[in-house]
């Protein structure tokens, strides 16, 4: 099977085609997680209030909520010690639980692989409407234990059966690290020819439409549309209720 190399700097659409087709993402992973999208809704709050309780342990990490970078070294001007509960905290806690749900939406979409590319890049303080810089070591270690979080509580989810269980975990596991790669494609390329091509990063063309602008067009991943009945779960999913509290 042959992918430009030029091409997978350059075409947001032939990379993730290419990383569909290495870690062989396919409808099987697609069902997996429109199924089971109701039982990872449900623990999004407590991995939400995991995640930022991790995030606060390090002061390499949590003095980014006040410079917005994890590269600045120096003094700062604090008030109060930052907690689980101060203003910032709660705001980056609704942007991780968006993120979270979102990655809850349809994978055969582009729009759904333009958003985790776009999420890429405000990480990197090249955006002028968001200079957030968050260097890539963190990040990494971030999705790392998210994984792990996500990997326990469904495996140890009482309803759930062991062959749904492995499908779904299997299917976030690839999730997860095709948005890692659009993270380390962001931070600057992982090669010469990367660097160049990504000149440009976050203009990524689809259809001749940059990245995120979409009409909604079916992204044909080489693997078909799920079934009515998966849609008809899905729906289910999305009036769900119920919590379950992953074990930490």
């Amino acid at each position: 099977m042959h992918f430009a190399r030029e091409d997978l700097y350059t075409d947001l659409e032939t990379r993730i085609r290419y990383l569909h087709s290495f870690l062989d993402f396919s409808s099987r992973d697609i069902e997996a997680l429109t199924t089971g999208s109701k039982y990872i809704k449900a623990l999004i709050p407590a991995l939400v209030n995991i995640v930022y309780k991790k995030l606060l342990q390090y002061d390499i990490t949590a003095r980014a909520f006040e410079t917005k970078t994890t590269t600045y070294s120096g003094p700062i001007d604090v008030g109060e010690k930052l907690s689980e509960t101060s203003p910032q905290i709660l705001q980056r806690k609704m942007f991780l639980r968006k993120y979270l749900t979102r990655l809850c939406g349809d994978p055969s979409e582009l729009d759904y692989w333009s958003y985790l590319s776009q999420v890429g890049h405000l990480h990197t303080g090249r955006s002028p409407s968001s200079p957030l810089h968050i260097e890539y070591m963190h990040i990494g270690l971030t999705l790392s234990f998210i994984q792990d979080v996500l990997t326990e509580a469904i495996l140890s989810h009482p309803r759930l059966s062991m062959e749904r269980k492995i499908a779904l975990v299997k299917a976030l596991s690839k999730v997860i690290w095709i948005q890692n790669d659009l993270f380390a494609k962001c931070f600057g390329g992982c090669t010469r020819l990367g660097a160049r091509l990504g000149a440009r990063l976050g203009t990524y063309e689809t259809a001749g439409l940059p990245i995120g602008v979409g009409g909604g067009d079916r992204f044909r991943l080489g693997v078909r549309k799920v079934s009515d009945r998966v849609s008809s779960a899905a729906s289910e999913a999305t009036g769900h209720t119920g919590g379950v509290s992953p074990s930490t």
